[in-house]
């Protein structure tokens, strides 16, 4: 029966329904809705709970929930850390939502409450029946609930209470309970509650049938199975076999979920056959179980998909790397053939650098880029074959070489594989292992590379090898020889900068834990440090220089309270300490017997200069400087030359009998080396018996012969640049040199005066000054 309007706070439910009598813990945590709750505390504890037609909406308007709810007294209210409330809360009885009366801060609605007395009649109670039978059938088939519930809910006698009971357990979508729940008249809830039982008897039934169905189709997969079982444990008894049947058919199941080569697949079946037939305790067992461990591991068929989009690629290479213009145009040919073609085998790059310039970091992003796995191995210090090409299995603790392991690594076929240090692999009485890498880096035969241990051949051809060394001349010919070489000779100290700006100093005071306004950096003093404070080809020393600085500011941060730290050109030694590395600064002033050449280092470009004196004697020429056999001997042909053409420069023509001649290069604790020096320490010794000083603007390098030809060099750009560094305008080097021009940048170019010079006459007249 329904009673007057009455208004009552509203809580709508996300994906539940209550029902009359029914008890249930509700976690609430909207605002709305703990504001009818704090509202229906204040009150008489009762609220009306009615659902969502749709779970997902957040913020329910009033067409978005049902009309038809239930009225809950609230037993018990607990609130949770996080804001959300847990309420106990019981149904009382149904009502309907006539018109909201308010709709903020929570909705507050006028309902018509039924209190569902009913008359019983033989109509209902032949309904009230059948849903109780129903219901039994139900849990009969299920199983979901108790005996003990059904007993319960089969006791109630009222038709309608029992009605909510038995819908509040049955496992129904929110519609067809709120489909009983809008239900008002008792006989119209049991008519309705029949139909659903009677559905979901028709579900349970089907249910069974397909599961009988699909019981008879597994019996005979069963009947073998429990005979296998028994056989098994007749066996066990007998002392037949062990438990190595269920661990051969575990390598069974292992090979068919994995698409295995032909000739794989014959080994493995051969192995597992060998170690069901062993008999128990045998040493030999665990060598077979290894071996087809590694069997199954190896990616004989998987294989990565390669990102080939060239923009992509290319952007994460210049993200990754500042410069290496050489390596990534070759990459991205690499990628671009790929694109067109499927068939070309992965090339092998050999990047020779000295340390610290990025190699091994390139190539992890050159697997980044391309969306390929990354296998490092190095080789430095290896000198057993077996490293490479794997134990043969017949001796103890026998496993694959490092190629192989590498690529069950991977888990594909065609990662990105880096070999790193291989010039810094020798050899003994165990073999060659440069040897080894023949086969593995040979195009022609790395797709059937045999290892000792596996003896199955293994397709490499898919992989993209990358392989790094810091000297080329260690590495052997016919190794050298499968491999494109691409030389990164080190960075410009413009390179360093922007590299120490873009990557290095983010990525250190990031992992300082500081901020980039707490510690401030300018290009200058970036510069100072990579002039005065390191000394190197790469950017290791740099980043190193970088993080003490970081540690500094720091303490200062946390010590002093400091909220930002400036680190000048003027203030860096108070962090870093006094300079550690000089550079050798052009001559200031014109002088007699003193040439400025240029020199290469590992280090990168260096000013050398060359002092010759000259004093009454026998004719001895004395060198120092701690000078190598080429440089010694590219002394000796400039004396030679500057000998013969004594008389054209006006030298006294038997000087060589009456005149001592010094040669002298400072920094004598610096080994120095190399035909470079020839042509300056000629000019140095032509200037000091002449008399003419040499321009101090002017640095040179290049060989010299006896006839005064002036041969080409090498490191030309490192050589320009330190050059430029020190303030000289004007650079002496052999015409053959210009081709080396290309590498060096623009705007250093631009400032400085190539003279090329094909004899030692035009040197001379370049760099003597008049008298």
């Amino acid at each position: 029966m329904s009673k007057q309007l009455r208004k009552m706070p509203l809580l709508p439910l996300r994906g539940i329904l209550v029902f009359p009598y029914m008890i249930i813990h509700l976690d609430v945590g909207r605002e709305k809705s703990i504001g009818a709750l704090e509202e229906a505390m204040v009150h008489d504890r009762q609220i009306i709970l009615a659902s969502q037609r749709d779970a997902q909406t957040d913020k329910p308007l009033p067409e978005d929930i049902f009309s038809i709810g239930t009225v809950a007294e609230i037993k018990q209210l607990l609130k949770l850390p996080g804001g959300t409330i847990r309420v106990l809360v019981e149904g009382l009885h149904r009502a309907e939502i006539v018109r909201y009366a308010e709709l903020d801060p929570f909705y507050m609605a006028e309902i018509r409450e039924y209190d569902g007395a009913e008359p019983k009649t033989p109509e209902v109670e032949a309904l009230t029946r059948t849903a109780v039978s129903q219901f039994e059938q139900w849990v009969k088939l299920s199983k979901k609930i108790p005996p003990e519930t059904l007993v319960s809910v089969v006791m109630v006698e009222e038709p309608g209470r029992l009605t909510d009971l038995i819908a509040s357990h049955l496992a129904l979508k929110i519609e067809d309970k709120q489909v009983l729940l809008d239900a008002v008249d008792v006989k119209e809830r049991l008519e309705r509650l029949c139909d659903i039982l009677g559905r979901e008897m028709e579900i349970l039934e089907l249910e069974k049938k397909i599961n009988v169905r699909v019981r008879k189709q597994m019996e005979k997969t069963q009947k073998e199975y429990y005979l296998r079982e028994q056989l098994k444990a007749i066996q066990k008894e007998l002392g037949d076999k062990d438990d190595r049947m269920a661990e051969a058919d575990e390598y069974r199941q292992r090979m068919k979920e994995q698409e295995l080569p032909k000739e794989v697949a014959e080994k493995v079946t051969k192995e597992i056959e060998r170690l069901e037939k062993m008999p128990p305790m045998v040493a030999e067992s665990a060598v077979i179980r290894t071996y087809l461990d590694w069997l199954l591991a190896l990616p004989w068929t998987k294989e990565t998909t390669d990102r080939l989009d060239i923009s992509i690629a290319e952007k994460i290479l210049d993200e990754d790397h500042y410069g290496l213009e050489k390596v990534k145009e070759r990459i991205l040919e690499y990628l671009s053939i790929r694109k067109l073609t499927e068939k070309m085998k992965g090339p092998i790059l050999c990047l020779v650098g000295p340390p610290g310039v990025g190699k091994t970091s390139l190539a992890r992003s050159i697997a980044r880029a391309m969306e390929r796995k990354f296998v490092r191995v190095s080789l430095g210090g290896v000198r057993d074959e077996a490293e490479v090409r794997g134990h043969r299995r017949t001796y103890v603790g026998a496993l694959p070489g490092r190629v192989i392991q590498g690529m069950r690594t991977a888990g594909s076929k065609n990662p990105v594989f880096l070999l790193d240090e291989i010039d810094k692999m020798s050899s003994d009485f165990r073999g060659d292992p440069s040897a080894a890498l023949l086969e593995v880096l040979d195009p022609e035969q790395n797709n059937t590379f045999s290892d000792h241990y596996v003896e199955v051949p293994f397709d490499l051809s898919r992989v993209l090898w990358v392989v790094t060394a810091n000297v080329m001349h260690n590495i052997p010919k016919p190794l050298l020889d499968r491999m494109e070489t691409i030389t990164i000779a080190g960075y410009t100290e413009e390179e360093k900068v922007q590299i120490a700006l873009r990557y290095l100093i983010p990525k250190q005071v990031r992992d300082h834990g500081l901020t980039e306004k707490q510690i401030v950096f300018s290009e200058g003093t970036i510069q100072k440090v990579i002039r005065d404070y390191t000394r190197e080809a790469g950017v290791r020393n740099l980043e190193r220089n970088i993080a003490n600085l970081c540690r500094k500011a720091a303490r200062q941060i946390v010590q002093e309270k400091r909220t930002t730290v400036k680190i000048t050109a003027q203030n860096l030694h108070t962090f870093l300490g006094a300079p550690k590395h000089r550079h050798n600064k052009a001559e200031r002033n014109l002088q007699v017997g003193v040439a400025t050449g240029l020199a290469w280092t590992e280090v990168g470009g260096d000013v050398l200069a060359v002092e010759v004196s000259t004093m009454k004697g026998k004719g001895k020429l004395t060198l120092t400087g701690q000078l190598g056999g080429v440089m010694q001997e590219s002394a000796q042909a400039g004396f030679s030359y500057i000998r013969s053409r004594a008389e054209e420069l006006g030298i006294e023509p038997g000087f060589y009998e009456k005149t001592d001649i010094h040669i002298h290069l400072p920094e004598g604790a610096i080994p120095k080396d190399g035909p470079s020096a020839g042509i300056t320490m000629a000019t140095a010794i032509a200037s000091a018996l002449t008399g003419r000083p040499v321009r101090n603007d002017i640095a040179m390098t290049g060989e010299i012969t006896l006839r005064g030809r002036v041969l080409p060099v090498g490191g030309i750009k490192e050589k320009v640049l330190a050059a430029h560094r020190v303030g000289i305008k004007k650079i002496v080097m052999p015409k053959e040199n210009k081709r080396d021009m290309d590498e060096i940048p623009v705007n250093v170019k631009r400032s400085l005066e190539f003279v090329l010079v094909e004899h030692m006459d035009e040197v001379l007249g370049a760099a003597l000054a008049d008298q």
